[in-house]
Parts: structure tokens; C-alpha cells; sequence
């Protein structure tokens, strides 16, 4: 793997095109879209991330720590938590509205409800792009293999980002946002998963060492944003089956894709 920074930037640059392509169905839909369509959107979404933060994430973390020498469960769960942390963090302070809500998380803040909304994705569109970059930033330093592995994350998350796209420009568009402009949120709320997926892969010569921590501290933010945001908001209604399928569908997606390609 001679251009990792190629490959990470081809890598997140398809999970920017599914955001961008999941965020076009609003030029189709108007924005018209069922209760339980966004709720199998959700939950697929959920279960792919729950699926890529173990097997693409911790499982890696804890053979890198062990093949290091360290107790595998001590930087795992040391970058796990700080993850949880960081997010937790972010989610408290940074003003942002999920499009169910009425009322916006974070300080309070007199910005509209449409760059709230943009806001509430683009937060957990950065540890997607961090983890996608890690996976090529460890795929380079072991030249025996590995790319297959990342390359694999990069389709599951770039799977996962279609609905997700859909879900930011849809309700935008509810919202009373021309469909060209909801569109164009949608799509650059994606934008920060090359930004930070290329950056982590720029460092990565400076944080080998860190490599355990900071593949545990992804799979932290992306749990945390599965549990606080993605498997509530996917249960919302009085039929949750609906979601709590997708969620299951998402997970075996992703299963298959790491271990058919890992």
C-alpha cells in the first residue's frame, strides 16, 4: 500500500458521494417520506455502525495492543471511554436539532432550525471519516495486508450514509427548504468524513504508537451515537419492528462485508 493517503482520500470520498446520493432522493420525494421508511433508514444505519465499531474498530485495537505487547482490554478500554467522552462532550455543547425534535440540544443559540439540523449530522459524520481513515492508516502500516479490511469499512460506511444523506435533506425539505438547497445541506454534511478521515492518515506517522486508543476512541463516538441518537429516533412510533429489523439487517451487512473482505 504505497498511497494511503490516496486510498483513504478515494475511501471517504465514496462515503461523500452515498451522503451526496442519499441527500439527491429529495429532488425525487419532495420530502414526502413515511414514518417507517426513516425509521428502516435509521436502524440500518445503526446496525452497520455497531457492526464496524466492533469487528473494524475494537477487534483490530485489541490485536494491535496485544501484538505490542499491552493487556489488549487496557487501551480498548481506555480509548473506548474517551470516545464516549469526547461525543458526550460535543453533544452538550455544540447547538444542534434532530429533525424529530421540537426543541435543539447544546448551548442555547439563536441559529436557525435548518443549520441545527445540518449541524445534528455533520456531528456524527466526523467519527465515521476518522474511522474510515484510521483503517487505511493501519492498513499502511502493515504492508502484509489490511487494505481489504478498509476497503470493506469504507463500503459499509458509505452504505450506511445513503439513508443517512436522505435523512438530513428530507426533513429540510419538510422543513420548507427548496429542494436544491436541502439537497446541497444534505450532501455537505458528509464533507467532513474526507476531511478528517485524509487528516488522521496525514498523522498517522506520529500516532502509530496510539494507533489501540485511537481505533478504540471511533468505535466510542460511533457507539454513542448509535445509542443516544440512532436506535431511539429509529423506535419512534408505536411499531418498532420495522426498526429494530433494519437495525439487525444493518449489523449482518456489515458482518459479512468485514469478514468476506477483512
Amino acid at each position: 500500500m504505497n498511497h494511503p493517503i490516496l486510498w483513504a482520500a478515494v475511501g471517504t470520498g465514496f462515503t461523500f458521494l452515498m451522503t451526496a446520493l442519499g441527500a439527491s432522493t429529495v429532488l425525487v420525494f419532495q420530502g414526502k417520506t413515511s414514518p417507517a421508511l426513516q425509521r428502516i433508514f435509521l436502524g440500518f444505519a445503526a446496525g452497520v455502525m455497531v457492526a464496524a465499531s466492533v469487528f473494524s474498530l475494537l477487534l483490530p485495537a485489541i490485536e494491535e495492543a496485544e501484538s505490542a505487547g499491552i493487556p489488549g482490554w487496557l487501551p480498548t478500554a481506555g480509548g473506548f471511554g474517551l470516545g464516549v467522552l469526547f461525543l458526550w462532550g460535543m453533544d452538550t455543547l455544540l447547538p444542534h436539532l434532530h429533525p424529530q425534535a421540537q426543541s435543539p440540544e447544546g448551548l442555547p443559540s439563536s441559529w436557525r432550525r435548518t443549520t441545527l439540523m445540518v449541524l445534528a449530522v455533520t456531528l456524527h459524520n466526523i467519527p465515521e471519516g476518522m474511522a474510515v481513515g484510521l483503517s487505511f492508516a493501519l492498513a499502511a502500516q502493515h504492508t502484509g495486508g489490511g487494505l481489504s479490511a478498509a476497503m470493506a469499512l469504507a463500503v459499509g460506511i458509505g452504505l450506511q450514509n445513503f439513508p443517512e444523506g436522505a435523512a438530513i435533506s428530507l426533513p429540510l425539505r419538510q422543513e420548507g427548504v427548496g429542494a436544491g438547497k436541502a439537497f446541497l445541506y444534505g450532501a455537505l454534511s458528509g464533507l467532513v468524513e474526507p476531511i478528517f478521515g485524509i487528516l488522521v492518515v496525514l498523522a498517522a506517522g506520529r500516532i502509530a504508537p496510539f494507533m489501540p486508543w485511537l481505533l478504540s476512541f471511533a468505535a466510542g463516538t460511533m457507539l454513542y451515537v448509535v445509542t443516544e441518537e440512532l436506535i431511539p429516533e429509529a423506535h419512534l412510533g408505536e411499531h418498532s419492528n420495522a426498526g429494530t429489523m433494519s437495525v439487525m439487517v444493518g449489523f449482518t451487512v456489515m458482518m459479512i462485508l468485514d469478514v468476506a473482505l477483512g
